[in-house]
């Protein structure tokens, strides 16, 4: 028997770090966020915000990285001068909150950070009355809104991404895989909302408990309900590092393969590289950042710094904050970092490809969609370079 937790560490990588920012926290709160004035010509001063000082080694070298690559942002930026103050936030909420107040008291006119889901949310509450806007790390759409935005792609974004690709190629009929967690929740939430507005339907849900014997037992039921629903786009959630390789190689030893149903991800199938060659994931499709752009951006933070960046999705989030700011700056505007100018419709431009903010605090990013064709990433339908273009 193929072992699910064998699997977990042989494909284990520094991209589940990613995963750790969607931690669980309180509901997001109604502030306010207008943003503070900006001198013309001045520097902005911004706060970054970094786990240094918790003690864990991975925190560490992730508080490094961020400062890396929002450095980098600043090296290549032109028109507009960033003054850089970085925090140690130790990881916690607390003290999170109390550096962020810190900040702002010394001059900070924006906190970009912290990584932590639940550190965003003390720090938005910390720092509103004074009207600063808080561009954190997280993913998780719980803690959004009011002043706090979230830089890290969504569940909601790629799922929209995802099922419209699905339905512009005629596969509409979805049943969605998805684990018996939080997490999956949100997931199978955020497909059927993408469906709502796809002209796709969801005709069925397979939840899995997250052990060897949930997934073994779940395979058979997806198979028999994509069967018994002429389901023909399966959208699961597993992540390589997790449930992905059991769970595909058992639906496709169950009869559950490419010309029954297309398989689809809401995870990036291409981290690590050499999940590609997964037998169960051949002839998937999953969405991803411009990989052409990701790349490069990983070669030249490599250059600088002597070292790719790890894990390169969640570290690219810091130079596209600086690089947000900076844009804004260059419009010579005071209020360049309020609200109204952070949600601009036209949006930004990052290293993994263009960007927005939204109102509700949540982001939406050009995504590519990407299929695993004889164990290789082939991108069979681009991210668009500005938004109103396809897949936006």
């Amino acid at each position: 028997m193929f072992d699910l937790f064998a699997s977990r560490r042989k494909f284990m990588t520094c991209a589940a770090a990613a995963a750790t920012l969607a931690l669980a926290a309180c509901q997001p709160i109604a502030l306010g966020g207008g943003g503070p004035s900006l001198g013309s010509g001045e520097a902005v001063p911004v706060a970054l915000l970094v786990p240094s000082g918790s003690g864990s080694t991975t925190d560490e070298l992730m508080a490094k990285s961020l400062e890396n690559a929002a450095r980098l942002a600043m090296a290549d930026m032109s028109g507009a001068q960033i003054d850089l103050r970085v925090y140690s936030t130790g990881g916690q909420p607390a003290k999170a909150a109390a550096v962020a107040a810190q900040a702002v008291s010394e001059g900070a006119k924006v906190v970009l950070g912290p990584l932590y889901a639940q550190e965003a949310n003390a720090v938005g509450a910390a720092v509103a009355a004074n009207g600063v806007n808080v561009l954190s790390f997280s993913n998780n759409p719980d803690i959004a809104g009011g002043n706090v935005f979230i830089l890290g792609s969504t569940f909601q974004n790629t799922a929209n991404r995802v099922v419209r690709y699905g339905a512009q190629t005629g596969k509409r009929r979805i049943l969605m895989v998805s684990a018996q967690t939080p997490a999956g929740e949100q997931a199978r939430s955020a497909v059927a909302q993408a469906a709502a507005g796809s002209g796709a339907s969801i005709v069925g849900n397979v939840a899995y408990a997250m052990s060897q014997n949930g997934v073994v037992t779940a395979a058979p039921q997806i198979v028999s309900s994509a069967r018994a629903n002429s389901a023909d786009f399966v959208i699961v959630d597993a992540t390589t590092d997790g449930a992905l390789p059991i769970l595909t190689q058992l639906i496709r030893e169950q009869g559950l393969t490419a010309d029954v149903a297309q398989l689809a991800g809401l995870a990036r199938w291409d981290i690590p590289a050499q999940a590609a060659a997964l037998p169960g994931l051949q002839g998937g499709v999953f969405a991803l950042s411009d990989p052409q752009l990701g790349r490069q951006f990983e070669s030249r933070y490599a250059a600088a710094y002597g070292a790719p960046p790890v894990p390169a999705a969640v570290v690219a989030l810091a130079y596209d904050g600086i690089a947000a700011i900076g844009a804004l700056a260059r419009q010579g505007k005071s209020n360049a970092l309020s609200t109204s100018a952070l949600t601009q419709g036209s949006g930004f431009a990052g290293v993994n490809g263009v960007f927005r903010l939204r109102s509700d605090g949540t982001n939406e990013r050009g995504l590519a969609i990407a299929k695993i064709q004889n164990s290789q990433v082939v991108v069979i339908d681009p991210a668009p370079r500005s938004f109103g273009g396809a897949g936006l």
